[in-house]
């Protein structure tokens, strides 16, 4: 008996410790796109840099502006607001890359996202971050894995491992270019 009363405690406190867990904020980047505020998760987020020259990759999609150095490591620049389904952004004196680490198909990979501007890092409890709306959004509903509510207003919380999937991407590339092979084709 007294085995069951410990394991009913445990239960107890397993279930506490994951309340906690769930109510204790999460922090994100915030950062400015066609005069929208976006955030990412800070986990996400390796290291902004200023934006600089880029290297343009003949036949991509135009959302990609091309690939920088980074260390000795090619890495491609998304440029968000096209990925978006706008038209590209304009480089201006705030313009900078955040560079986002993610993983697919257990690799990873390092991405640089082209955004207007950064502003800071925050602070947002579950409690305070609604479902992505299901109409209405400027950008793929899969993009977006909840809006955040800070100071009465929305912030978009991207899900960066859908907005920028590695995978997907590289066959938006292939699409464009005439002479990669169809699927099923050698």
């Amino acid at each position: 008996m007294g085995q069951l009363v410990q394991r009913q405690g445990s239960n107890r406190d397993a279930a506490q410790a994951a309340a906690a867990v769930a109510a204790a904020p999460q922090q994100y980047l915030t950062f400015t796109l066609g005069g929208e505020m976006f955030a990412v998760a800070i986990l996400n987020v390796k290291e902004i840099i200023e934006f600089g020259s880029l290297t343009e990759i003949p036949m991509t999609p135009p959302f990609i502006r091309g690939v920088i150095n980074l260390r000795g490591a090619v890495v491609p620049v998304i440029d968000l607001a096209c990925r978006f389904g706008g038209r590209a952004a304009e480089v201006a004196r705030r313009t900078c890359i955040v560079i986002v680490e993610l993983e697919e198909d257990e690799q990873k990979h390092d991405i640089g996202v082209m955004v207007d501007a950064v502003s800071e890092v925050l602070e947002i409890v579950r409690a305070d971050i609604e479902p992505p709306p299901t109409f209405g959004a400027r950008i793929r509903a899969d993009f977006i894995s909840g809006m955040g509510k800070i100071n009465g207003k929305f912030v978009i919380i991207l899900n960066v491992a859908k907005a920028l999937s590695a995978s997907e991407i590289a066959l938006l590339t292939t699409m464009g270019d005439p002479d990669a092979p169809n699927e099923g084709e050698p």
